[in-house]
């Protein structure tokens, strides 16, 4: 579902990527942790075609975004890719259910279709009876469900997290991450969770941590790994 072959990325004389490859499986919740400055936003943005690197590939679904124009790259993200960031970035002055059927409607799916599209998902994260409630009505867990939400309503094959519960206590932190380490596993995408907390990443498949501008994998995945 998701390939990264030889990735590298530069910033002046500053290496930041250096022959990054990483292969993530339909279903699988995977989390990159790292410290600070390590470079893992900047992945994020290569795999969402949002950079390019100065070397390497990046493909989703089949799909090699490093040979798309701006344009096929940006049909690309609306079709195949869903965010979750931590700073939500949902639209004030529209309801619940218009904010998420933005990617519907950038799409240009019928009404009818994104009509029933955006209730279910509504439903899936417990904001059914939310639909037409702006979002100043809403806590900061519950925000984070209609971003996630947003990012599912199109079916993406790719899902991209940076730190999406950053900003919430522990109590809603686990159960966002639940429900969205259980939406992706259950629609068969795969994710990326870019993430600080150990808390976060130990909901995940699998951790790697982005050192050196390569990935490693934590060592609580190493006996499974060998034992693949």
């Amino acid at each position: 579902m998701l390939r990264l072959e030889g990735l590298a990325k530069r910033f002046g004389a500053r290496t930041l990527l250096s022959e990054l490859s990483l292969e993530v499986q339909p279903g699988e919740w995977l989390a990159i942790v790292g410290e600070s400055g390590s470079g893992k936003s900047t992945l994020l943005n290569l795999v969402a075609g949002l950079e390019m690197p100065d070397a390497g590939h990046v493909l989703v679904d089949g799909t090699d975004l490093t040979t798309l124009d701006d344009d096929a790259r940006t049909l690309l993200r609306r079709r195949r890719i869903g965010f979750v960031f931590q700073a939500f970035h949902i639209l004030p002055h529209l309801t619940l259910a218009q904010n998420v059927a933005l990617p519907l409607v950038l799409l240009g799916r019928p009404e009818h279709e994104r009509n029933t599209a955006v209730q279910g998902m509504l439903e899936a994260v417990g904001l059914g009876e939310r639909a037409s409630s702006l979002p100043r009505e809403l806590s900061g867990g519950e925000l984070q469900r209609v971003a996630i939400a947003r990012a599912l309503v199109h079916q993406p094959a790719l899902v991209l997290a940076d730190e999406p519960t950053g900003n919430l206590d522990p109590a809603t932190a686990a159960s966002v991450l639940g429900l969205l380490g259980d939406a992706v596993r259950g629609r068969g995408a795969c994710g990326l969770l870019v993430t600080h907390s150990p808390a976060a990443a130990a909901t995940c498949d699998r951790v790697l941590r982005l050192e050196d501008g390569r990935l490693r994998t934590e060592a609580r995945d190493a006996p499974r790994a060998a034992a693949a």
